[in-house]
């Protein structure tokens, strides 16, 4: 049986602490909830901000929802180089050594000294998704996408164990672009 799920790509974003929230765009703001994300609770938002490394900059970056318990910036590798920042892939949350930089939003700036990210590859599942794929939480496995012009296998992708997921797999922009990966892109583990 083939056990196939759902690959999406996640662009470069902003969670952002409540502190930071006020700071960003004013005592009290609250996030615009533009549509929901495939994962349970989670929502892009209307509200945007720049982010300003060391060598450049992105003016209008989307912020995710709901707030977190602190600002985490995910980008891509090539993100990265345009900021001029060392940003280590890591799980999301994982931001300790991480990549400082400044963010703008309306009302004020903050600078923090670390929250920058290239997000590690995943899958999200749920406890019976595991169990139907005989997988457990933190296990490395590899991915196979296939796309007419450029299938390739991941490796190093995190399997993400929580009743709170829904089954699918998220790369960046820059893991999409080497696949070729459009709407309805599939993933299949290769053990």
């Amino acid at each position: 049986m083939e056990q196939k799920f759902i690959v999406e790509t996640s662009a470069r974003h902003v969670h952002v602490s409540p502190a930071d929230l006020a700071t960003l765009f004013g005592e009290g703001y609250q996030l615009t909830k533009k549509k929901d994300l495939s994962q349970p609770g989670q929502f892009a938002c209307a509200e945007r901000v720049a982010v300003i490394g060391p060598k450049g900059q992105f003016p209008a970056v989307s912020i995710l929802g709901p707030e977190r318990k602190e600002t985490q910036v995910e980008i891509s590798a090539s993100d990265a180089r345009t900021l001029g920042v060392t940003a280590p892939v890591r799980e999301s949350g994982d931001l300790e050594g991480s990549a400082p930089c400044k963010i703008v939003g309306p009302a004020g700036e903050i600078e923090i000294d670390k929250g920058v990210i290239i997000a590690k590859r995943h899958i999200h599942m749920t406890k019976a998704d595991a169990a139907a794929f005989g997988m457990e939480d933190k296990q490395i496995v590899s991915v196979k996408i296939d796309s007419p012009e450029r299938s390739l296998i991941f490796g190093d992708v995190v399997v993400r164990v929580s009743d709170s997921y829904a089954l699918a797999m998220h790369i960046d922009t820059d893991e999409s672009n080497a696949v070729l990966a459009g709407p309805g892109a599939m993933g299949e583990i290769v053990k």
